[in-house]
């Protein structure tokens, strides 16, 4: 194993350890909107995936931009699902109808 691939290795258990103990102190209350902010940031996560599968010469990086493709793809497609019913939260519900107001059928219909 060369020394860049084992620095390259270690940064990523070391960033998603971090990663674990700051998105864990988030309240529960903040955690969605958070998320849902973080689109743009795993849109760079997959820009540099792209970039470390352009690069790869061997199966160890090939492995390891398909990891981070797939863990950043998955980010994306979460976060705008959690942001779309977030939003859904924030609809106005339609006016219900008063009793008696429906509309009158012709009778055709029923025949």
């Amino acid at each position: 194993m060369s020394t860049g691939l084992l620095t390259d290795l270690t940064i990523a258990v070391l960033s998603l350890l971090v990663g674990f103990e700051v998105i864990s102190k988030v309240p529960e209350t903040l955690h969605t909107p958070l998320m849902s902010a973080a689109n743009s940031i795993h849109g760079i996560v997959l820009v540099g995936a792209a970039l470390v599968a352009a690069s790869a010469h061997n199966t160890a990086g090939y492995v390891l931009a398909f990891v981070a493709a797939l863990f950043a793809g998955m980010n994306v497609v979460g976060g705008y699902a959690v942001t779309g019913r977030m939003l859904k939260m924030f609809k106005r519900r339609p006016a219900p109808k008063a009793p008696g107001t429906e509309p009158v059928s012709s009778g055709a219909a029923e025949a």
